[in-house]
């Protein structure tokens, strides 16, 4: 069946609904409901800004791209954005999706923390930090429609979602902390743990 929210399709191939359905099962409502948005914004960006992009490529990058806080990942060792795009990539390949969506989605999800440089590359990429600014910053909220907008929180809800979000950075970073070098998640670690010490 197909979902319409805000005027964007929600992909339902056989890929998009497993990657749902593994998104939905190994992370909280909090975060499910936040990559979904995450899609939702980026799309109706890359409408507004005139982008052809890959909705199925968007969506499958929006929804892993939070995967890597799990407490699966805490002893990784890595930043939580490499083992969600890692996570991601094994996903695909396992569906024999090809090496350049494969790719774009794993790029997409790696950077999307990183501000200054996914607006400079492939649609699918720029999309998915743009879809993240606007739902944790506020970055392009005034761009977009407000009943857009407010059709997206109708459909995925946002109950105190600053501090939910938060708390879910901390939860996936503190095991971690040498991660958080150079991001903003060292100001995450130190707004909960004052006896965080930045490398």
């Amino acid at each position: 069946m197909t979902t319409d929210i805000a005027g964007v399709r929600i992909p339902d191939s056989r890929l998009a609904t497993e990657a749902t359905e593994l998104v939905r099962a190994a992370t909280t409502e909090l975060l499910y409901h936040h990559s979904r948005r995450v899609y939702l914004f980026g799309a109706l960006q890359g409408e507004r800004r005139g982008l052809d992009f890959d909705p199925e490529l968007l969506y499958l990058a929006a929804m892993f791209h939070d995967l890597g806080l799990g407490p699966e990942h805490h002893a990784s060792g890595r930043r939580f954005e490499v083992d969600g795009a890692e996570a991601a990539a094994a996903f695909l390949r396992g569906h024999g999706v090809d090496a350049r969506r494969v790719r774009l989605v794993w790029e997409a999800i790696a950077l999307h923390t990183t501000p200054g440089i996914p607006e400079f590359m492939e649609p699918e990429i720029a999309l998915t930090t743009a879809g993240v600014e606007l739902d944790v910053l506020g970055v392009g909220y005034a761009e977009l429609d407000p009943a857009a907008r407010d059709a997206v929180v109708a459909a995925h809800p946002r109950p105190d979602f600053k501090r939910g979000i938060l708390r879910a950075f901390h939860a996936g970073v503190a095991p971690k902390p040498q991660t958080a070098f150079g991001n903003v998640k060292a100001d995450v670690l130190a707004h909960f743990d004052p006896d965080f010490v930045r490398t």
